[in-house]
């Protein structure tokens, strides 16, 4: 049995967790009062210990939106009576001192103006830096003059059924509420409509409500494992979140690629989603300023300036403020001794792409090509004569080739009509007009001596990617 349980599609009703309404009063947390008296050892519990940690780093999001309000304006009419503003709310959670914040996208769609929150009541703007769409995530950036406290954070690959679980979100414009439950199973697959489904959610049992999307789900410990994103519409006590990793995961992607479109460095590195996974250069584009200074696949990411580097996601956003030009100072890890050196960005223009990143962001695959020899041998076999392919080495998750099923392996053969019988046809194609504006592109494959045919939307190239805002 697979260990996604999936959930039926007809059977199944959710709401999302922002709450777009009329009109709405909101409400201004005051500063915490410290009680008079002391208060028993007792009473200070587990969860009340895990709310304290966790709560200065949740935010609440709120903002207007323009909706088509009459029949007539579904139907296309501009008029001003067509249209209405509604008010929203959501939630979010701080991940970087800068005021990098997580949230779902349904929560800050379409928002003219994102207002937050913060946990001492101070309210103030924000931007929309990334999304993704379909996975529903968001990270925007808050302004503030000060650091802002972050949210602890675990992981979600040692959850349990049975183990409890806190939630804490802005619930029906109710800021910071706190509720607590258990996590009643893992792996859910649910799906929301035609278009969009979550996968491997956690389903829980404390109480969700409209205006908790993007807060975060708590263990114990006070430490972040999900963010709360849906519930089951008339049901009781079922609701989901997204996994921590998976989060952590996209929310990765979404932060790399717009360093790819600021920032040339050579360097692409590896690592995971949690603490401790650390951060490995795996490879070196030649005569790339990751090149010049020396950097070679298998060194060690320390340290990026002043922040450490524990993971994939602390490495993005160290990048994040990093301008064209700046000087990138890294401390690397080599055989086991350390040293410091200043690596220099440059400002990343259309040309300045190598095959291999373009192939990594526009379809999401690594490769090489098939050698001579290799080739002959599986035109003989399948009595074809296919000129040359490229043997896919690895694949993005997220991207256009993971969607469509490709995998390490495959020989590709062709993308929109030209042949991919070497990286310099592939870079041909993946510069060309045709495919830069991100194209539902047929593809064409060997796998397994057979050949396989497929369609697939391709990422627009990074030089057209512009900040969504």
């Amino acid at each position: 049995m697979p260990a996604t349980t999936q959930v039926s599609r007809a059977a199944t009703h959710l709401v999302l967790l922002s709450v777009f309404t009329g009109a709405c009063i909101w409400t201004v947390p005051t500063a915490a009062q410290l009680p008079q008296e002391r208060i028993s050892e007792a009473r200070v519990t587990p969860t009340v210990k895990a709310i304290r940690r966790a709560s200065p780093a949740v935010v609440n999001i709120h903002g207007q939106k323009t909706v088509r309000a009459t029949a007539a304006g579904m139907a296309g009419a501009e008029g001003p009576e067509s249209f209405r503003q509604v008010n929203g709310m959501g939630t979010g959670v701080v991940i970087d001192p800068r005021g990098y914040v997580v949230t779902n996208y349904h929560v800050v769609e379409d928002v003219d103006n994102i207002k937050v929150t913060l946990h001492n009541g101070e309210t103030t703007t924000a931007e929309l830096i990334a999304s993704r769409v379909r996975n529903d995530l968001a990270l925007i950036r808050v302004k503030s003059d000060r650091p802002l406290p972050t949210i602890p954070r675990g992981t979600s690959s040692d959850l349990m059924a049975g183990e409890s679980v806190i939630a804490i979100g802005n619930a029906f414009g109710y800021v910071h509420t706190s509720t607590q439950g258990i996590i009643s199973a893992l792996h859910r697959d649910v799906p929301v409509n035609e278009t969009q489904e979550y996968v491997d959610l956690i389903q829980i049992s404390a109480g969700i409500n409209p205006g908790n999307s993007g807060g975060p789900l708590l263990n114990i410990e006070g430490e972040m494992i999900g963010v709360n994103v849906a519930v089951r519409v008339g049901a009781q006590q079922i609701a989901f979140a997204i996994p921590i990793d998976q989060v952590v995961e996209i929310v990765t992607e979404m932060i790399e690629q717009q360093n790819d479109t600021r920032l040339a460095t050579g360097l692409r590195t590896s690592g995971g989603p949690r603490e401790g996974d650390g951060v490995t250069v795996s490879d070196v584009s030649a005569s790339s300023p990751a090149a010049r200074e020396g950097l070679k696949p298998g060194d060690r990411v320390v340290r990026v300036g002043s922040q450490e580097v524990d993971n994939k996601l602390d490495f993005s956003l160290a990048l994040m403020g990093l301008s064209p030009g700046e000087a990138m100072k890294l401390e690397i890890e080599r055989g086991g001794e350390r040293f410091d050196l200043a690596l220099t960005t440059e400002r990343r223009t259309p040309d300045s792409y190598s095959v291999k990143e373009l192939a990594w962001s526009i379809i999401g695959v690594e490769a090489k090509p098939v050698p001579d020899s290799t080739m002959r041998r599986l035109n003989s076999r399948m009595r074809t004569r296919y000129r040359g392919g490229l043997y896919v080495t690895a694949v993005k998750p997220g991207s256009a080739a993971e969607r469509q099923g490709i995998i390490a392996g495959d020989v590709l053969l062709g993308i929109h009509g030209w042949q991919t019988s070497s990286m310099k046809d592939l870079a041909g194609i993946l510069k060309h007009p045709d495919i830069k504006e991100g194209p539902k592109a047929k593809f064409y494959l060997v796998r397994r001596e057979q050949t396989l045919f497929g369609h697939m939307e391709l990422a627009a190239h990074p030089s057209m990617v512009t900040k969504h805002r």
